[in-house]
């Protein structure tokens, strides 16, 4: 990141402030999940824990938090979201900067743009990041199979996900859809076939990783559907029921819906419907939402899919004869990240 910095200031200072914001972004928090399953990938397969290809896998790795960011400045610009980890969205933060500033024309618009121009930034300096980390000609070549459908993926699940708020898709099936690609792919599964090929791995282990996870990476967002209506604001770090308000058609939403037809339940159709999208949804609402969405049992039906996935998951895991202590590593973030509270 030092050496973009660099290479921004040298183009002109307010363009390297920009990348600053950015890098404040890209630094400021996180999990780190997406890089880390890429390394346990690496491992699973064989790949070395130290010495020069390690640390090429390290520095290939670490694209992915990059291609991370880029997800979320536009998520975040396209959900119209305020905050994200506790701190103003990229978008609302150059809208700040621009009222600050006293600068001509609209904040708002100003604020969109920055964030379009530096989420596609990211994206482009994560292609760099894989490119220069200096896998050997071969484990690139594998390795850039996942990376290119990743990126292609989470663009098209991000795609459906607008979509379907706008026809208000509310079946399960359109919903899972999403999951997978908006999330699993570059989430879990992707970034662990990413490591998983640049160290060579095997048709065997390929496979068990892919069901791994595909599993745990629908099972990690069902997490985070749940978290965007229950969720702690403290915790999560976004306010309370921001899915709702941005009209987020989940899969806990859509087994709501699905529930409350099968029930003949006209008040909760009429609540869920009303809720949605309400971009001035107050917290008493958000409560109302929460207690119909639980007494639908569309909780209970979410909940019980995760832990039906993260069965699948380590079994999946089991039967890929993979290389420790890799594999138990990777149970063990399976847990971490179906069983969360932010």
């Amino acid at each position: 990141m030092q050496v973009r910095r660099s290479e921004a200031a040298d183009l002109d200072p307010a363009f390297a402030a920009a990348v600053e914001e950015l890098a404040g972004f890209v630094l400021g928090g996180g999990k780190r999940i997406r890089p880390t399953f890429a390394w346990w990938g690496w491992r699973a397969a064989g790949g070395a824990a130290t010495g020069p290809e390690a640390s090429a896998m390290l520095r290939a790795a670490s694209a992915l938090e990059l291609l991370q960011a880029c997800a979320l400045v536009h998520d975040d610009l396209i959900d119209e979201s305020d905050t994200r980890r506790g701190n103003p969205t990229v978008h609302r933060r150059f809208e700040q900067i621009h009222r600050a500033a006293g600068y001509r024309g609209d904040a708002g618009h100003f604020g969109s743009a920055a964030a379009v121009l530096l989420g596609d930034l990211a994206l482009a300096w994560a292609d760099d990041m894989v490119h220069e980390a200096g896998l050997s000609p071969e484990a690139l070549r594998r390795a850039f199979h996942p990376w290119r459908a990743m990126r292609t993926e989470v663009l098209a699940g991000q795609y459906m996900d607008v979509l379907g708020q706008v026809r208000r898709d509310e079946e399960p099936r359109a919903a899972l859809r999403i999951c997978e690609l908006k999330s699993a792919s570059y989430t879990v599964r992707r970034p662990l076939e990413f490591g998983a090929q640049a160290a060579g791995a095997g048709p065997d282990a390929l496979r068990a990783l892919h069901r791994f996870g595909l599993d745990i990476g629908v099972a990690f967002q069902l997490r985070d559907d749940l978290l965007g209506v229950f969720g702690d604001p403290e915790v999560t770090g976004k306010p309370a029921g921001d899915d709702l308000r941005e009209g987020k058609r989940t899969v806990l939403i859509a087994e709501a819906f699905a529930a409350a037809r099968e029930q003949d339940d006209r008040h909760a159709l009429d609540l869920l419907a009303d809720v949605l999208g309400d971009a001035d949804l107050d917290v008493a609402r958000v409560e109302r939402a929460r207690e119909v969405l639980t007494r639908l049992g569309a909780v209970a039906a979410v909940e019980e899919r995760i832990t039906e996935l993260t069965a699948s998951a380590m079994h999946a895991l089991e039967s890929g004869d993979l290389a420790e202590p890799a594999a138990t590593r990777l149970a063990e973030l399976a847990v971490a990240v179906t069983d969360r509270i932010r």
